[in-house]
């Protein structure tokens, strides 16, 4: 019964907001061309058609909007205009009631808030779609953030995606283009990044994770700050951290008036992003301002605070290898090998001319080598060039759509924060060090070292197994042997079929020659 009312509510929503206008002009038929005009009444609505669709899903609810903001990132599949629209969306939810978060940290952790903690604010700090934040102190005097997971949740998204499943399959059926859309991939693709962030226990290891990576044996933590994760307070539903203090990244008056370099800070966003990328192959997924802060405390004025580490991206040594050959090929404008690294990386057909890839390729890239190159944007070259590989039926693998999301996000706060920032110039020396670590005699060491653990193992044994196999009898003779003997059998068969194509030769002949007679 609530999926039937639901469904009802969906269909007045897409119908007060014209929806079914931006779907029927999706669909290039006579017939749809024929309804459209009946549902224009002759007037095309006022507003945008992504404005529309954002306003729309805001009014369907957090789960909508969540999906609204995963759709947003697959700008290689939707229209760019709807893509940027949709990158507005904003998880404007009210916080639910302060028993409710209390009782559902018992039901997690064992023991009530104000017994766990010795003290727990009980207004929240924050409230999102899925979740919602307390501050609170331990009785060792920690401050810490405490999240908690929205009540029903689980029940609430699988409903909406029974839903979301059906109507991306009617999608697909009516509309003509539905099909290079994927309707029913995207969501299947938001059914994983929803119960990704349902589970706070692995949120809080992707936050452990990321701390390691900037720890203090790394030679990177003045680069980002990552809050520790207070294991035993945790729980699929509840998440506590240490609590951070900093100036939202958004804020440039603020910053300004904490005497923190601006310039400097643009650049540092860049280093943080590559070192991620390309040297970890594990970084934040959603580093929009609202999740990145500044610190403004004497002792690391001006270093990157990260929070929300619901959605992280994961890079194989092949994926980052690739990536920094493209990156590199591009700032050299060599087209070719861009070209041979699609085909070398089996994402193009084996059978696509490499002449006409090198061409597209081209036709995208070198437009954006005519400006100046503080405008140029190497997350919306990654895009046209997504958007281009289509032609060559090329498929875009998930972590790098995700990664050219996350390129998006963090140029758009360089140039925020610096709208001269020069991204070629601050990544490509990254680059070509990271290359030539891997490729000199610095990464040669690196893998050297990281086999030395197996050699230890496999060394002592190469004498017994050199031994063995020189004191193994000699099998050449017997194969040889057998050779002969399944020729000789071969040569015996091939006797038989011609014996027996002979007969059946005479056979025929004989009897078209009685029929002849006969006749």
């Amino acid at each position: 019964m609530f999926t039937f009312f639901r469904l009802l509510h969906i269909i007045f929503v897409a119908l007060r907001f014209r929806l079914d206008e931006l779907v029927l002009s999706g669909i290039k038929h006579p017939v749809a061309y024929g309804l459209l005009r009946v549902v224009r009444l002759g007037r095309a609505p006022k507003m945008a058609r992504g404005v529309r669709l954002r306003i729309a899903l805001e009014s369907l609810g957090p789960i909508f909007v969540k999906f609204g903001q995963v759709l947003s990132t697959r700008r290689d599949l939707i229209p760019l205009d709807i893509a940027i629209e949709l990158a507005l969306l904003q998880d404007r939810v009210p916080p639910f009631p302060s028993d409710q978060s209390a009782a559902l940290i018992e039901a997690a952790l064992g023991a009530s808030p104000h017994t766990l903690f010795k003290q727990f604010d009980a207004d929240p700090v924050a409230s999102a779609s899925i979740a919602q934040v307390h501050f609170a102190v331990l009785h060792d005097g920690r401050e810490v953030a405490v999240k908690v997971l929205r009540p029903g949740m689980r029940e609430i998204i699988e409903k909406d995606l029974t839903l979301l499943r059906t109507l991306a399959a009617l999608v697909e059926r009516l509309a003509a283009d539905a099909r290079r859309l994927k309707p029913r991939q995207v969501v299947a693709e938001f059914d994983i990044y929803l119960h990704d962030e349902l589970d706070l226990i692995r949120e809080a290891s992707n936050c452990s994770q990321l701390r390691r990576n900037f720890g203090p044996d790394t030679g990177r933590s003045q680069l980002l700050m990552v809050p520790e994760v207070v294991w035993e307070y945790c729980a699929t539903s509840v998440f506590t951290m240490e609590r951070m203090r900093g100036i939202p990244v958004s804020h440039i008056e603020r910053l300004k008036a904490a005497d923190i370099d601006i310039k400097q800070l643009a650049r540092t966003g860049v280093e943080i992003f590559f070192t991620q990328v390309f040297s970890d192959g594990f970084f934040h997924a959603d580093m929009h301002p609202g999740n990145i802060f500044v610190s403004d405390a004497p002792d690391t004025l001006g270093r990157y605070i990260a929070l929300d580490f619901g959605i992280v991206g994961s890079l194989s040594e092949f994926d980052k290898n690739y990536l920094a050959q493209n990156f590199l090929a591009f700032f050299q404008r060599d087209y070719r090998r861009v070209a041979q690294l699609h085909i070398e990386s089996g994402w193009v057909p084996a059978t696509t001319r490499e002449e006409d890839l090198e061409g597209a390729v081209r036709a995208v890239c070198e437009p954006y080598f005519d400006r100046p190159l503080s405008e140029i944007s190497l997350g919306q070259v990654l895009l046209r060039l997504f958007q281009t590989s289509r032609r060559f039926n090329v498929e875009i693998q998930p972590q790098l759509v995700l990664l050219q999301k996350t390129l998006l996000n963090v140029e758009g706060m360089g140039r925020e924060l610096d709208p001269n920032l020069d991204l070629w110039q601050t990544a490509k020396p990254y680059l070509e060090n990271w290359m030539h670590e891997r490729i000199g005699l610095k990464g040669l060491r690196k893998r050297l070292d990281k086999e030395a653990s197996q050699w230890a193992q496999i060394l002592p044994q190469i004498p017994r197994l050199v031994y063995s196999n020189l004191n193994r009898a000699d099998t050449g003779p017997r194969l040889n042997l057998e050779i002969e003997r399944l020729r000789r059998a071969s040569q015996q068969t091939n006797r038989l079929l011609t014996a027996l194509t002979a007969v059946l030769a005479v056979a025929v002949g004989v009897a078209i020659w009685a029929l002849t007679r006969h006749i």
